[in-house]
């Protein structure tokens, strides 16, 4: 092996996110539509039925499939599927910032206006319920935010002899905020609250 070898195998590399290979990839869909006071935000309730999260709060999104030719179209058909709606309903996709979480995800966020909302149908299999709420609600009404602590605990056979301090290595802590909004005894929150927090961001500055 020599430099050549070494910088030739530096130039054809095209840089990425370490280790996002190993991540699984999802898209989301943050939905407004046009009613008669103005612009809303739509939901969705997880079906009961659901193995993973029922009955929580969430936009349309799913798990980006190897036949989607990118992430928006991985949005726009996982709105299709779970809205019952068409393709030429969803107008105007925007993407927001894409998000990694710290349980092995990256989220690509994306929102749009969805025209004629009274022929929604949704997905029973996927959507309990739909609501939608006033956007201006969100501009006025910041969320809460709590923060939840990681606890380091490394494995039973983890190499402390090899380290600086051994067992009492000062670990870096981390945490993760979660952030909340309420309305009308409804809890949004989680990924789906942090997306639009960050999509009101946008739409305030």
């Amino acid at each position: 092996m020599n430099f050549e070898y070494v910088e030739s195998k530096l130039k054809n590399h095209t840089p990425s996110i370490l280790g996002s290979d190993k991540f699984s990839r999802y898209a989301v869909m943050v939905p407004l539509i046009q009613k008669e006071d103005g612009i809303h935000v739509l939901f969705e309730v997880r079906s009961l039925q659901l193995r993973r999260q029922p009955g929580e709060i969430c936009f349309p999104g799913g798990r980006i499939d190897p036949q989607d030719i990118d992430e928006k179209s991985a949005a726009i058909r996982e709105t299709i599927e779970e809205l019952g709606i068409r393709r030429e309903s969803i107008s105007e996709v925007y993407p927001l910032d894409f998000m990694i979480s710290p349980f092995g995800m990256m989220i690509y966020p994306f929102a749009a206006i969805i025209k004629e909302p009274e022929k929604i149908q949704p997905n029973p299999a996927e959507v309990g319920e739909v609501f939608t709420v006033p956007l201006p609600y969100f501009i006025e009404n910041d969320p809460d935010i709590y923060h939840i602590h990681f606890k380091v605990e490394p494995e039973e056979n983890f190499p402390f002899d090899l380290i600086v301090g051994g067992e009492n290595y000062n670990w870096r802590t981390r945490a993760l905020d979660e952030y909340f909004y309420r309305y009308d005894e409804k809890a949004i929150w989680g990924l789906t609250a942090k997306i639009l927090s960050h999509f009101i961001e946008i739409i305030k500055q």
